[in-house]
């Protein structure tokens, strides 16, 4: 089955690679990456200086990561005369080469860099969220290179159509989104402090918290910017969450709190599972995937009342101790009161051996 993808013009065997981070931070990592037989791999975000970064800058709670940890350790001199030489002919795959962040420092950084990028990614999780900025350091960028460029796009950018937009408009040939979720904070309660952070304490969050904001913004974008090309990250840890965000409307797909909460190996894991799921879900190839289209939700404003299967129903009472209009009683059976149910959808999301149906 074919599961290759095109992105910026450059055809990648397959869509998965990993996010900028702590895992793509020299030249050892990248190698090893390619080694998991990714679709690309993408340094960790070069900026002019070494980032100065505290420690402890990573943990993992439930399904969030809690990071700290900046942009790269070392400084630009070290990932254009040690790193990216080192890895010379020995990358099997394009190469994307972040860099970040205002527009003077990649007004220099971008030349640097222009003869081992294929495709330059540009974090603006530091910079303005005015347009008028975006808009400067776009066409600032697209002077300073012929190579295409994702502009990489924080969560907390208010008008993600307008900068998606803006960057298309200055030069950009695609977006990626997006970065993690901060300014957060994670409290010891027991030892009344804060575990890790800047000298503010604040972290950022990422992992499948932001699984559906991001693919929120994808399908948002996709529906309102036509032939511009999105990279989708965010809480990706299997097969089929690579297919929810090539549906819609993503090219490719990036991985780094998945490989931190499950292991390094989740690359080879996910690309060799994707055929199996594409199958599954009735597609015959990727590009296939990217020819379809979600269907949109059709909202109801009546009530749909829950069903039933009382073979299947266990007696639990979850459904009851959930309920947040009191309308469902279990004793030797489960009864819905339908004066009371506003058909929320909550018991049958909740229930644990699927026996309740009808509300969707």
């Amino acid at each position: 089955m074919d599961i290759k993808t095109t992105l910026c013009g450059i055809e990648l065997k397959n869509p998965v690679m990993p996010a900028s981070g702590p895992l793509s931070g020299d030249d050892e990592k990248l190698l090893f990456l390619d080694s998991q037989k990714v679709g690309a791999v993408v340094t960790k975000t070069i900026s002019v200086k070494a980032a100065v970064v505290p420690r402890p800058c990573i943990i993992n709670e439930k399904d969030t990561v809690f990071n700290c940890e900046l942009w790269s350790e070392y400084d630009y001199k070290k990932w254009k005369e040690e790193f990216l030489p080192n890895i010379g002919n020995k990358l099997s795959v394009p190469l994307i080469v972040s860099l970040g962040y205002s527009e003077e420092e990649l007004e220099f950084l971008i030349p640097q860099f222009e003869e081992y990028a294929d495709i330059f990614e540009i974090s603006t999780h530091y910079c303005s969220t005015e347009m008028t900025v975006i808009e400067k350091t776009v066409r600032t960028i697209r002077k300073a290179t012929k190579k295409p460029f994702l502009m990489k796009m924080s969560p907390h950018t208010p008008d993600p159509v307008m900068f998606a937009k803006t960057a298309k408009k200055n030069g950009a040939n695609g977006i990626v989104i997006m970065n993690s979720l901060g300014p957060s904070l994670k409290v010891d309660l027991k030892n009344r402090k804060l575990l890790l952070g800047n000298e503010k304490g604040q972290v950022w969050a990422s992992g499948n918290i932001l699984k559906s904001l991001s693919l929120a913004m994808i399908r948002t974008v996709s529906q309102s910017v036509e032939d511009f090309d999105i990279v989708g990250t965010g809480g990706i840890s299997n097969a089929s969450d690579v297919l929810e965000f090539m549906l819609c409307g993503a090219k490719a797909v990036q991985v780094l709190s998945g490989a931190l909460v499950n292991g390094k190996d989740i690359f080879g894991k996910i690309i060799s599972a994707l055929e199996p799921a594409l199958t599954e879900n009735g597609f015959d190839s990727i590009r296939d995937l990217l020819k379809t289209s979600v269907e949109p939700f059709s909202p109801k404003y009546l009530p749909q009342y829950p069903l039933v299967d009382v073979k299947r129903c266990t007696l639990c009472r979850l459904c009851e101790r959930v309920c947040p209009y009191f309308a469902i009683k279990v004793m030797d059976s489960v009864s819905i009161d339908k004066d009371r149910c506003f058909g929320c959808g909550l018991c049958q999301s909740r229930c644990p051996v699927k026996a309740i149906t009808g509300v969707w």
